[in-house]
């Protein structure tokens, strides 16, 4: 019960953090704004770490479990492109891509198409494992559809 608590406050957080997200005039200082957003990264790895070991059987598929996470995820990366404001490009340490901040529409729109998969992956979960194991592989595929272009690899 405990793990199902924490689960459910972590995902709680990350919803409320991130459908709140303030524009950048409310950060101090663009360190404020980056902060922010790695700890909104935080919270999605740890999610997606969990449903990573489902979906590969390192760990018991759990469908209400997968179904919440997933949820989260789908909830999160709805609002995530407000954790980019301009000015947060620099100022602070990042890994963030300035190519952000040039290609906008078209990082937004990545992040909406991965809000899309996690929806249908958190309705795959409800089919079982198989079913949900196709549909987490849209959303990692989606993952690193981000990650290659919009994040400086150290």
């Amino acid at each position: 019960m405990t793990g199902r608590i924490a689960t459910r406050l972590a995902g709680a957080l990350a919803a409320s953090v991130l459908l709140a997200v303030p524009a950048m005039a409310q950060f101090k200082k663009a360190e404020d704004a980056i902060q922010y957003r790695q700890s909104a990264f935080t919270v999605m790895a740890n999610h997606m770490g969990r449903l990573a070991a489902m979906a590969k059987g390192e760990a018991p598929f759990d469908a209400a479990k997968a179904n919440e996470a997933m949820g989260t995820i789908a909830t999160s990366w709805a609002a995530f492109a407000k954790l980019f404001p301009k000015g947060s490009e620099t100022g602070g340490e990042t890994t963030a891509s300035p190519k952000i901040w040039e290609s906008f529409k078209d990082f937004e729109d990545k992040g909406a198409k991965l809000a899309s998969d996690a929806t249908a992956a958190q309705k795959a979960a409800a089919n079982g494992a198989d079913a949900f194991k196709t549909a987490f592989g849209d959303v990692t595929k989606n993952c690193g559809g981000c990650h290659k272009p919009y994040r400086i690899q150290k």
